[in-house]
């Protein structure tokens, strides 16, 4: 019975390190079959908002997002692949923060200025901070009924002050300074407040009108026309002067592999950014969860384990 009980130990103890194993490769290395040298073209997704740190969705639920340490990390490997020759960015996303679109944003430049163009080919909707992202490219592919535009900045803000009041719910916090609790749904926006709240989403305004400017080559006059946060039709873009051609993604690599020499009829593809089957199951942040539960469960099964077999050898009599 005891040598059983060892037995299930033991198996538990390789069953929870294969899991850990299985658990740490890294979705962010290029995937796929082994080009032996071949040049090709890279893949990158924009999939979803555009946030901070977050990951795509799994079987469980969540919303996929385009997490900006992983996009960063991805256009840094790209950058470093001496066989990715250009980079192709697939975007469907309406936007998201500004921050992580212009965290993104910096290692695009990066990336072209080591030399390697990028392309872009809108989805389903590629707006504000997509578009902010796909005015980072080199050419701008679009479908005709792509939704895209959306040039613009926003902060929210609700007021459940008469509502809370109703119930009889009151706030009275306790602050360090006079706009310590600006943007609270507690109470009235004060005036004051919201100049200060203009003034920085004005500032942004300004920074994501300069990248269109800059990267679609028009007057920040013009982009400004255009900025009043409207969405356009890929066919619309392109009359506008926001996208530069209208076709699908295979479109956008094939113009992508001719742009580089490779062949654009069987253009070699390495995609970044696929998903381990775990992340397609449970996600980023629950494999991040069951990670952590397994070490735990590892560490403490083999700290049992070598105590039974400390325990076992104590029993056994030794020659001395």
């Amino acid at each position: 019975m005891q040598k059983k009980k060892q037995w299930l130990i033991g198996g538990v103890i390789v069953l929870c390190l294969l899991i850990s194993i299985f658990l740490q490769a890294r979705p962010s290395e290029p995937s796929g079959k082994d080009f032996a040298g071949e040049d090709y073209v890279a893949l990158i997704r924009v999939e979803g908002p555009i946030v901070a740190s977050a990951g795509p969705a799994g079987l469980f639920g969540g919303i996929e997002s385009a997490s900006s340490e992983r996009l960063m990390r991805e256009f840094r490997e790209a950058a470093k692949d001496e066989h990715a020759k250009a980079v192709l960015v697939r975007i469907n996303s309406p936007g998201g923060s500004a921050t992580a679109t212009q965290e993104i944003g910096t290692e695009m430049d990066r990336l072209r200025a080591a030399g390697k163009p990028i392309i872009i080919s809108m989805g389903d909707t590629c707006a504000s901070g997509g578009y902010w992202m796909a005015a980072k490219g080199d050419y701008i592919y679009a479908n005709p009924s792509t939704l895209t535009g959306s040039i613009g900045v926003i902060i929210g803000y609700t007021n459940y002050r008469e509502l809370l009041e109703k119930i009889g719910v009151t706030s009275d916090p306790i602050k360090s300074g006079e706009h310590k609790d600006i943007l609270s749904p507690n109470r009235p926006m004060t005036e004051e407040e919201r100049a200060l709240l203009q003034d920085m989403v004005n500032d942004i305004y300004s920074q994501f009108v300069d990248v269109v400017a800059a990267g679609r080559r028009l007057e920040p006059a013009r982009v400004r026309e255009l900025a009043d946060g409207r969405v356009f039709t890929g066919r619309q873009a392109k009359e506008l002067g926001l996208v530069d051609a209208l076709g699908n993604h295979y479109d956008a690599l094939a113009y992508t592999a001719g742009l580089v020499g490779l062949d654009p009829e069987d253009t070699p593809v390495r995609e970044y950014g696929e998903q381990t089957p775990w992340q397609q199951i449970f996600g980023t942040q629950l494999q991040a969860a069951l990670q952590e539960t397994l070490a735990h469960a590892f560490s403490q099964s083999l700290t049992e384990f070598t105590a039974r077999l400390r325990a076992a050898e104590s029993e056994v009599p030794h020659v001395r």
